[in-house]
């Protein structure tokens, strides 16, 4: 498989033009990927562009790639959205990471009232630019044509509220109904049209009063199974068993 990376400018090139990938692009490109005039590689800017091309020239400064095909790829007509609890040393980041690569559309970090990890003012516009970076790497590694986007800090409120347009489903152990049984034939996740928003709790669960609220709004508990899965793999494997009722896999 061609090596792909990510466009900051020239995406509306059309077969036969040259693009240009520079700064720590290029450098990726050019030193660490060691690109050879002449490979084959994949071009995107996120958002559905997705470009085939040949290296024409390489420097860590500025690689050139010569446009031999073009296509749009369309984003899916239902949306996957992460709401993810902070929580301590890199275990969210982690969580961030794997849904990149399995596909989820959309991050919402989350500060729980039981999450060791905590944003003030000053840090949630640091911590979601971090967010971010670890989004468009593990998209790039992915090949994915659209990189999920990372939504602000979050309240509890306004994750119920959620629930108004989209299928709020929150990740419990203790949930009487199961994913699995409501992704397999017949649930209710495929004749729902709506956005699926899965809300996964920080090390030590979501707080009862929090659960509350989401419930009250429309929310649904669901359970992965019959253990209790960490905070950093809880929503990777959510996304599985939804990718594959979605029929994306």
């Amino acid at each position: 498989m061609a090596l792909h990376f990510l466009l900051d400018a020239g995406a509306d090139a059309a077969v036969g033009d040259t693009v240009a990938l520079t700064g720590p692009e290029a450098h990726h490109a050019a030193a660490v990927r060691r690109v050879r005039i002449g490979e084959e590689v994949t071009l995107g800017d996120g958002r559905g562009t997705w470009l085939t091309g040949e290296v024409s020239a390489s420097a860590p400064r500025e690689v050139l790639v010569r446009v031999r095909s073009r296509r749009s790829v369309a984003p899916p007509e239902r949306r996957i959205i992460l709401v993810q609890a902070l929580a301590k040393g890199d275990r969210d980041e982690l969580a961030v990471q794997a849904a990149t690569e399995l596909g989820v559309d959309g991050i919402v970090p989350w500060q729980a009232s039981r999450s060791v990890s905590r944003w003030d003012a000053a840090k949630a516009e640091k911590g979601r630019m971090r967010w971010e970076c670890i989004v468009r790497e593990a998209a790039k590694q992915a090949h994915r044509a659209w990189i999920p986007t990372v939504q602000p800090l979050e309240t509890t409120a306004a994750l119920a509220a959620r629930a108004r347009d989209a299928l709020v489903l929150v990740l419990e152990p203790t949930a009487v109904e199961s994913l699995s049984g409501l992704s397999a034939p017949g649930g209710d996740v495929t004749p729902d049209r709506r956005d699926l928003v899965l809300v996964v709790g920080p090390e030590g669960g979501i707080a009862t009063e929090e659960l509350a609220v989401l419930e009250a709004g429309g929310a649904r508990a669901m359970r992965l199974g019959e253990t209790v899965l960490r905070t950093s793999t809880a929503g990777p494997a959510a996304l599985a068993v939804l990718n594959v009722a979605l029929r994306r896999w």
